[in-house]
């Protein structure tokens, strides 16, 4: 059934990504960090605060400094108008593309025309698992793929699709490639901010290393598995990051003058295996394909999250997708992946490269820890 919306992209906004941990991010607070964002994304678009009905950010490890219902602290921390509500969306890695799943829903049961979906991760200043994992004695020990590392389902993946160490190596040699090409051109520049820190500003993503070489590569360990083939430098770094993306009606944009980045289609959730939850992609977009009544061949852009090169590959394998069409301007390997803005940054920038390259129809599309693949179809606006 193809779903019938009345959702848009009016805006998109991202921070600098840099490594968790070392980068220049290190001492921002998340909440800082997306309060900072946000505010640009409203002084970008022009927008009417009062208008906004919600924040819907998304945070895939809710604790700390970016914990409580951080969504809300940063309308106060922005100084956007009380009117505004703040939700704090948790689906792991699709967290602020379900924010955007959930303004599109809002949008067409008619409870509000202005939403901003955001996400934030911090992962220097909250560790992966957050501060006190505590797992379900029962569901570990009946399937304990539940609880199982990230790194270790991208070696299962790799298993299971038969990939090598050398198309691993391949395909982020090409994601570093591709990244570095669109910074040196200026690609990167209309979708990210400045963040002030103290007497300088971070204007640098800080993940995108150009010298990366099959050569390089080929020297790293395996970082999971001994005997593995997935290495640091086939999977996404641990990274520090905020983006935001504006979801209007489309009655709003036309009263308001507001440009149109694209329209949202459809979407979908679907859940897998967690023991290969790299793979959730697959059917997450054949289900947002058939709501938009569309083929693969239709896509003109795709957004598909490098969480690894190994998952990666398989979901482009599984779909058919053309590579020449995957992450034009590189993709996580290279850009960095702070879990829970990861979502606003590839729908925001599959709906801004529509716009750029003059196309039709985007995929953004990503995996999710636990076993779950989300999926966003947009289209041009004529």
């Amino acid at each position: 059934m193809t779903m019938t919306t009345k959702a848009l992209v009016a805006g998109y906004v991202r921070s600098r990504f840099t490594f968790a941990n070392k980068g220049e991010l290190t001492k921002v607070r998340a909440d800082d960090l997306a309060a900072f964002v946000i505010k640009d994304l409203l002084n970008k678009t022009g927008i009417n605060a009062n208008d906004i009905e919600d924040l819907l950010l998304g945070c895939a490890f809710p604790e700390g400094e970016q914990g409580l219902n951080v969504a809300r602290l940063i309308v106060l921390l922005a100084e956007l108008p009380l009117s505004i509500g703040g939700v704090t969306i948790n689906r792991f890695c699709g967290s602020s593309m379900q924010a955007i799943h959930s303004a599109v829903g809002a949008i067409e049961a008619g409870a509000g025309e202005v939403f901003i979906c955001a996400g934030v991760e911090s992962m220097s200043r909250v560790p992966m698992g957050g501060f006190n994992p505590m797992p379900n004695p029962k569901l570990y020990e009946t399937m304990p793929g539940a609880y199982m590392s990230m790194g270790e389902t991208a070696e299962n993946v790799a298993r299971r699709f038969d990939i090598s160490r050398k198309t691993q190596d391949e395909f982020a040699v090409e994601s570093h490639k591709r990244a570095a090409a669109a910074r040196e051109n200026g690609k990167l520049e209309e979708e990210i901010i400045a963040v002030p820190i103290r007497d300088q500003k971070i204007e640098r993503d800080g993940c995108i290393r150009p010298e990366t070489t099959l050569d390089v590569l080929a020297t790293l360990k395996p970082a999971f598995e001994e005997g593995g083939s997935v290495t640091a430098g086939t999977s996404s770094p641990l990274t520090d990051g905020a983006a935001a993306v504006l979801v209007v009606s489309e009655e709003y944009a036309k009263r308001n003058n507001l440009p149109c980045l694209a329209r949202i289609k459809s979407m979908a959730i679907s859940g897998c295996d967690p023991e290969v939850m790299g793979i959730g992609p697959v059917n997450a977009t054949r289900k947002a394909l058939k709501r938009a009544g569309l083929e693969i061949k239709d896509l003109d852009i795709i957004e598909l999250n490098e969480a690894f090169a190994s998952q990666a590959i398989a979901c482009v394998k599984e779909l058919g997708l053309d590579l020449q069409k995957v992450n034009i301007d590189g993709g996580a390997i290279a850009l960095g992946h702070p879990l829970g803005a990861t979502g606003a940054r590839i729908t925001g920038k599959a709906a801004a490269l529509l716009k750029r390259e003059k196309k039709r129809y985007a995929l953004a599309t990503q995996c999710i820890g636990g076993g779950q693949g989300i999926a966003t179809i947009l289209e041009a606006c004529e």
